[in-house]
């Protein structure tokens, strides 16, 4: 779990999340779904969501960037996007109340998955985690995870720790293919004698959880 795998790779996730005005949310919605193309000319999109459960009038996308002056090149090439500018940031600012952004890399041992089919849901589960890093409790945070991807119920989709924002704060992306498939099989893992061991060794460097549903757009690469 070492950090100089992540750092010397270059590669890291911009995780962005909008509160948009509620009585604005589909039209800000609308408003993606037809412009984003402008905005993935320039750099890879992961994913769009908004949520549905946990949070309310929040949007979450992550884009992908080899190195920080690969987003600074993007960033300039935006700014000067006239079709951009114009159809898509012009009109949907009014539309947001705030935004929030962070850099993270993906966890060493972990790689971008992608669900095994279209139509699911994603689960975005964020761990506030005890001072200190992974050389404190990244080896009982993995044993928590495989613990549940050993259950079978859920995929895993990514792991984020994060570099800029708030500090020692851990973002797991799940997918399931419903809300009942996944309370299902949150239910036997609370039975599963593996998970709660596991869980009850990591949660002693947890400070705070908080998850939210998320639904994908349907320009968003993962559905």
């Amino acid at each position: 779990l070492a950090t100089g795998p992540r750092q010397n790779n270059g590669i890291f996730y911009e995780i962005r999340t909008y509160d948009i005005k509620p009585a604005k949310m589909k039209e800000f919605l609308e408003m993606v779904n037809k412009y984003l193309h402008f905005r993935t000319a320039h750099s890879e999109l992961v994913g769009f969501w908004y949520t549905e459960l946990g949070a309310m009038n929040k949007v979450f996308h992550i884009w992908k960037y080899d190195n920080f002056a690969h987003r600074t090149a993007v960033r300039q090439a935006l700014a000067n996007d006239k079709d951009w500018q114009g159809k898509f940031i012009s009109v949907a600012l009014p539309l947001i109340e705030k935004q929030h952004n962070e850099v993270a890399y993906l966890v060493p041992w972990c790689q971008l998955g992608k669900p095994p089919k279209e139509g699911g849901v994603y689960e975005w589960v964020t761990f506030q985690m005890k001072p200190g890093g992974p050389a404190l409790w990244g080896e009982a945070f993995r044993a928590a995870i495989n613990a549940h991807i050993n259950t079978g119920y859920t995929r895993l989709i990514g792991v984020f720790h994060t570099e800029y924002g708030l500090l020692n704060t851990v973002h797991v992306l799940w997918w399931n293919e419903s809300p009942d498939h996944r309370a299902a099989g949150r239910h036997s893992a609370h039975e599963d004698a593996r998970v709660v061991a596991a869980v009850r060794d990591s949660v002693r460097f947890l400070e705070s959880q908080q998850n939210a549903l998320l639904i994908p757009l349907q320009c968003s690469p993962l559905k």
